[in-house]
């Protein structure tokens, strides 16, 4: 029966529903599939860059360094703190992180443990030799200042992948090096920015600059990476971090010198229990 009435329908209904078919989509149509393509291609790419990036820099198993921070406020008056980084490398998991403030003297003794993870919320502690006791960041604090400083807890954590979703933005030159410039979103709701936009040169996919923005999408710090070296024949570590507070007008300047790697570090040595014996 339904065969019957399609074969014995008026000609001019099938012309019409035939022309329905072939007729091309309207414009607005056309433009809406064309950007949710373009976006797709925008998220891949993005991704594909994020990727290789992280793999480019795995495999390096430990290393430690000397670091030298630098505080200054809007008027340019500054502080200076010394302090020793040990980094461990995870196969399954993000780092783990042992900072041991040496200098001055009202921090000697402060102790920063954070195991990183590629997923969920990072363990971080603190130790205060002034109360003599560890005390736990707690996930809802990671956008709290670092010890004073115009990087946030979660500014000093190993950068996941699979903690941001991505996106392509464009090519650009910096410094006169060609770059990859990719907006990465933090997917943790407890993070302290809605994006993060970063730029990776092109030759070795490494971060030379951040602009990260707040919960109301406002630009609030602008990173910026000197003096990379190479180590190991691969790996690529900088001199110098800087970041700036676009709306407080404060900056802290990290230096980082005596990069050593493969210095056997094991699980044991980065132990929350014995922060207050570190190091």
């Amino acid at each position: 029966m339904k065969a019957h009435k399609i074969l014995t329908a008026p000609a001019s209904w099938i012309a019409v529903g035939l022309l329905a078919t072939l007729a091309p989509q309207s414009a607005p149509a056309q433009e809406q599939d064309q950007q949710q393509r373009h976006e797709h291609s925008a998220r891949e790419r993005g991704l594909e860059i994020a990727v290789e990036a992280d793999r480019r820099d795995a495999g390096f198993g430990d290393y430690k360094a000397q670091l030298t921070m630098v505080l200054r406020n809007k008027h340019g008056q500054q502080s200076e703190r010394r302090m020793r980084v040990r980094i461990l490398e995870q196969a399954d998991d993000g780092d783990k992180a042992l900072i041991i403030f040496d200098n001055p003297g009202d921090v000697k003794g402060t102790a920063f443990l954070s195991f990183t993870h590629q997923r969920g919320a990072d363990d971080q502690w603190l130790y205060l030799p002034a109360l003599k006791r560890v005390k736990r960041i707690a996930s809802s604090n990671k956008s709290g200042p670092f010890v004073g400083s115009e990087f946030a807890y979660e500014d000093i954590s190993s950068q996941e992948v699979a903690k941001y979703t991505y996106r392509y933005l464009r090519d650009e030159v910096l410094d006169g090096r060609d770059h990859y410039v990719v907006e990465r979103d933090p997917t943790d709701p407890k993070s302290g920015y809605t994006r993060q936009v970063v730029w990776l040169d092109k030759e070795e996919y490494r971060v030379w600059q951040v602009e990260f923005y707040d919960r109301r999408n406002a630009l609030l710090k602008t990173l910026a990476v000197a003096g990379y070296r190479q180590y190991l024949d691969r790996y690529w570590r900088a001199d110098r971090w800087t970041m700036v507070n676009h709306q407080t007008g404060k900056s802290t300047e990290l230096s980082w010198e005596d990069y050593a790697f493969g210095n056997g570090y094991r699980d044991r040595d980065f132990n929350r229990n014995s922060l207050a014996k570190a190091r």
